[in-house]
Order: C-alpha cells, then sequence, then structure tokens
C-alpha cells in the first residue's frame, strides 16, 4: 500500500468552509466510486480553520499522476472538482492533483 499526504487552503470565510464541510458528509457516489476504481483504497480529509489535510492509501502500484489523471476523467469527476473549486483557493481549471499539493513526510515513529 502507499500513502500519500496532501494539503489544500479554502478560502477563509466560515460560510464557504461550512459549506464546504457540510458537502463533503454527501459525496456523490459516482465521486466515490471512481476514486475506488482507479485504485485508491481510502481516502481522509481533515480541517483545521480553513486547512484541509488529506490523507490517500492506494494499491501499490498506483500511479500519482497517470492514475489521477484517469480520474478526471469518470463519471461526474470534472463536474465535482468544478463544484467544489468554488470553496478551494486553487486556479480555474486545476484537478484535483494539481490544486492538493503532496507533503513530504518528515519523521515516522517506527
Amino acid at each position: 500500500m502507499k500513502r500519500y499526504c496532501q494539503t489544500l487552503e479554502l478560502y477563509n470565510d466560515p460560510e464557504l468552509i461550512a459549506g464546504y464541510v457540510e458537502e463533503h458528509s454527501r459525496v456523490w457516489p459516482e465521486i466515490k466510486e471512481g476514486i475506488r476504481e482507479v485504485g485508491i483504497l481510502d481516502m481522509q480529509i481533515y480541517i483545521y480553520e480553513n486547512r484541509l489535510f488529506m490523507i490517500v492509501d492506494t494499491v501499490d502500484d498506483f500511479d500519482w499522476v497517470k492514475d489521477n489523471e484517469r480520474l478526471a476523467t469518470l463519471p461526474r469527476q470534472a463536474e465535482w472538482e468544478a463544484y467544489v473549486s468554488r470553496f478551494q483557493r486553487s486556479s480555474p481549471g486545476q484537478a484535483s492533483h494539481e490544486k492538493w499539493k503532496i507533503m513530504r513526510q518528515i519523521f515516522k515513529l517506527d
């Protein structure tokens, strides 16, 4: 299994933040199906103020760029990305794997 950790900022607006949290309590079924289809085993998003932290666990042969590009072509993915982008501090039209920034691990307790 591979693990990716990412971060992204939301606009610092309490109403937008609440809206983003609410939308993630009812993610569209096609989005969840597409995530699983490309080899993502688990995905979790945490929030602190307007900063998001995402943990993504994938199959061993997951290719970050290739599989995320494939995910972007699956049903309703582009629509979802356009919809949630109104909450996110990102450039218009960016794919999910472009706006979420991969974090580098600096410590692990063995």
